[in-house]
């Protein structure tokens, strides 16, 4: 099939998703402070407000980064952290031809998903042999994992994980959806990455900074990118509409909560400044300083 110049044009500059009909999802943030090392507490953590979640129309629920182990990973916040110790409480995903089998923990929240009937996101400690990963994972109403990714940048804070070398983009039938993990969102080209490849939603579980500065790279990163940002700290949740707008946030008065919200992905995406990249400019980007 040959395509002419303007199709080719057109490519370019307008992405292929601009003309997908509205999709909508009420998405849900567990803005809530996880134990450390205690998987049953946090269990029952994510068991509770996912249900809460779901009782009141949440089709997507996100979990904070790490949230399942209390995210130890970090030996500057979990001193205690030693490399032995921190491998014993890795999560396992081994691929097989009849579908993803799951250690225990792992195989509850599945199950969780499936019987609720929600996307549910939760960020755990992975093992995969001798690595460790920063990992996350959604769950979809039928119990399949659609998106995994692991951690792909650090501040030399996590000597013990193996970092990402992928940014996956998923299509799900409440639109397409990518991932960042925490200190990820520092890097601007991560979210580009995203976005050029058709994310019209980031996930960004989270647990360090959550300031006046951190609100602001975050509508940052849905403005530049024309998206929308779902981000889920302990103490910081934002739902943030691709001009930048927050449309949903935390009360810092309160303690444990959901923060929530409805999105759609209409003719809002993509339709900001990334309209107009010219990426045969941009090679001095991949140079190494």
């Amino acid at each position: 099939m040959k395509i002419g110049i303007l199709g080719v044009l057109a490519w370019l500059v307008i992405p292929a998703w601009a003309a997908d009909p509205p999709v909508s999802v009420t998405v849900a943030g567990i803005r809530v402070t996880p134990d450390r090392w205690d998987k049953q507490a946090n269990l029952a953590r994510i068991d509770k407000y996912a249900r809460q979640a779901a009782a009141e129309g949440a089709g997507l629920v996100i979990t904070p980064e790490g949230f399942l182990e209390g995210y130890v990973a970090n030996v500057k916040a979990s001193p205690g952290t030693t490399r032995d110790k921190y491998f014993t409480i890795g999560e396992t995903i081994r691929d097989s031809g009849d579908g993803a089998r799951l250690s225990p923990n792992l195989e509850r929240i599945r199950n969780l998903a499936r019987e609720l009937k929600i996307y549910l996101l939760a960020g755990f400690a992975e093992r995969a042999g001798e690595q460790m990963h920063n990992a996350l994972a959604v769950f979809s109403p039928q119990g399949e994992i659609v998106l995994r990714y692991h951690k792909a940048h650090n501040d030399d804070d996590e000597p013990f994980n193996t970092t990402g070398t992928d940014f996956p983009v998923v299509q799900t039938p409440l639109g397409r959806w990518g991932a960042l993990i925490c200190y990820d969102r520092q890097l601007p080209e991560t979210a580009r990455i995203l976005a050029v490849k058709g994310a019209q939603l980031i996930l960004v579980p989270a647990w360090g900074s959550s300031n006046d500065m951190n609100d602001a790279m975050m509508r940052t990163r849905a403005f530049e990118n024309s998206v929308w940002v779902a981000f889920v700290h302990p103490s910081r949740t934002l739902i943030i509409d691709p001009r930048g707008n927050i449309v949903a946030k935390d009360d810092p008065a309160k303690g444990d909560q959901i923060v929530k919200a409805r999105i759609t992905f209409d003719g809002r995406i993509g339709r900001g400044a990334i309209r107009s990249r010219k990426p045969e400019l941009y090679g001095d980007i991949l140079r190494k300083q």
